[in-house]
């Protein structure tokens, strides 16, 4: 004898049954989703590395990511005052892991622990030395950390090798533009510049949007001169390695360089999130002033300076934290400067242990004087975000340095380009062929640190043509233009801000 049971729910409580079934099937789903991401962020030990990374940890950490940024103890001083100015309450995801820097290893003072300490090019191949010595104790901090993936400064060639070792995605971060590393890597992979007979003649960027021309003279020596060694080695394995990371994350948006952008991911074939301006993440005022390192002047002060001056009037100028002008140089800016007629802050790296003496050498005689009231000099670092979104900024004349150069455009400020080393000559096409947004000064030659010597002429043209007449004007509205655009590229909806969205939600989807 068989039995049957037949089973009937009330029909309320089979409702009720059936949607707690979803409510559980919709949580086990989901739940990998709401799960707490962890990044590893590991910038190169130099300002012009680390303060972008380190505004990324705040974005990243603004959209609920745990970072942890590693770095070494002198920097982290810096890095800990940038954090903490934030008065986001997302800042409190925001970790630091400290690697010892193995100085005295390679025959470096103690305590050298940034690239902006190196004061002749023999020191270089022993820092890089120094910081690969940092792989094994980074090894150590992700397997004990465990996390879901790193972001690391294309420097750091063999975290690639960490991350497959364990099973973690890798993204590389080269602060620069898709302009400029599509042009970097096609000139590294085709070497037209072997084709022409001197330094001066122009050639095309094959399979470059936009038929852009180089010349040999402002190519990096360690890639034009075809010579192997240390250094020639570590920059070629630098940019070789997009091709084994899991892909790129590039501070810029898209609409400034839609072009390049496709061609990096579809010339090149390569993965990239734009996530920038990174810069525009700083909204309040001690934001700005701390960002990177203690400004040498008072905010206020700078503030006070700047309400003083009609809109559109000053001229900033400033060539970042590595470049080391000649004495000559140096006075011929100051008298290309006075010779412009225009209202000017002018930043002069301040060398650690230099005496008042020896600051004031190379200035004109009796040109402070002259200038009091007209120029404001600042000797050290230079709240440079706060002074670039100033109403009364009418040009910037920059070294390319691609941070500058962004920071520029999301002000929507016109430039005088000065390039000197690194990728900034192609910078400096971006932004006065491709954008139209700046002059240049007139440098021809690559030459690291020291610069190209451009004559006070040639300083003064340059800043009347950004700050006068119809060609001016027309460059202003422009640069304005587009720093409206990426004010709405990291606003909500906006293109950086959902590619962000999109590169968390791929790396959640990878990691849990």
């Amino acid at each position: 004898m068989s039995l049957v049971y037949n089973l009937h729910f009330p029909l309320p409580f089979f409702s009720i049954y059936l949607l707690l079934l979803q409510v559980f099937l919709f949580i086990s789903t989901d739940n990998k989703m709401d799960t707490q991401l962890h990044m590893f962020l590991f910038p190169f030990m130099e300002r012009g590395h680390m303060i972008p990374m380190v505004d990324m940890a705040k974005l990243l950490a603004a959209r609920g990511v745990k970072v942890t940024v590693i770095t070494t103890p002198l920097n982290s001083i810096a890095i800990s005052n940038s954090i903490h100015t934030s008065k986001s309450p997302s800042a409190s995801n925001i970790h630091q892991l400290n690697l010892k820097f193995p100085s005295a290893e390679v025959g470096l003072p103690e305590g050298f622990e940034k690239g902006d300490s190196i004061v002749s090019p023999a020191m270089f191949p022993k820092f890089i030395s120094t910081s690969n010595l940092l792989q094994t104790p980074f090894e150590e901090a992700v397997m004990e950390h465990r996390p879901h993936g790193i972001i690391a400064d294309i420097f750091f060639t063999w975290v690639n090798d960490v991350a497959t070792k364990f099973g973690i995605p890798k993204l590389n971060f080269h602060g620069t533009c898709f302009f400029s590393f599509c042009a970097m890597e096609l000139l590294r992979i085709h070497k037209p510049y072997n084709q022409v007979s001197t330094d001066t003649e122009p050639f095309v960027i094959p399979h470059l949007p936009g038929e852009i021309t180089y010349t040999k003279s402002k190519i990096p020596v360690f890639m034009r001169d075809d010579v192997k060694n240390d250094i020639t080695e570590f920059f070629k394995r630098a940019q070789e390695s997009d091709s084994t990371s899991y892909g790129v994350v590039v501070n810029s948006f898209y609409e400034l360089e839609a072009e390049y952008a496709d061609c990096y991911r579809n010339v090149l074939g390569r993965k990239a999130w734009h996530i920038g301006p990174l810069s525009l993440c700083n909204q309040e005022t001690e934001e700005k002033t701390q960002r990177g390192k203690e400004s040498a002047i008072d905010e206020h002060e700078c503030l006070k300076w700047l309400d003083s001056k009609k809109p559109n009037s000053v001229v900033y100028a400033c060539f970042g934290s590595m470049t080391k002008f000649s004495t000559d140089q140096l006075k011929e800016i100051a008298n290309g400067l006075e010779a412009s007629g225009k209202d000017f802050i002018w930043v002069v790296p301040k060398v650690d242990g230099e005496d008042e003496e020896e600051d004031q050498n190379w200035l004109p005689e009796g040109f402070e004087q002259r200038m009091e009231g007209k120029g404001l000099i600042i000797r050290g670092w230079a709240p440079q975000v706060l002074i670039l979104d100033h109403p009364v900024m009418g040009g910037f004349v920059t070294h390319c340095g691609w941070n500058s150069t962004l920071e520029g455009i999301a002000a929507g400020v016109p430039m005088v380009t000065w390039p000197v080393a690194g990728e900034q000559f192609s910078n400096e096409k971006l932004v006065t062929e491709v954008l139209k947004i700046g002059v240049g000064v007139g440098v021809q030659n690559w030459v690291r640190s020291l610069g190209d010597l451009i004559k006070r002429e040639a300083v003064e043209k340059a800043i009347r043509r950004v700050m006068e007449g119809e060609e001016a004007e027309e460059m202003r509205n422009r640069a304005k233009e587009l720093g409206e655009m990426a004010k709405r590229a990291v606003a909500e909806n906006g293109s950086s801000y959902s590619d962000l969205d999109a590169l968390i939600k791929e790396l959640k989807s990878l990691a849990f």
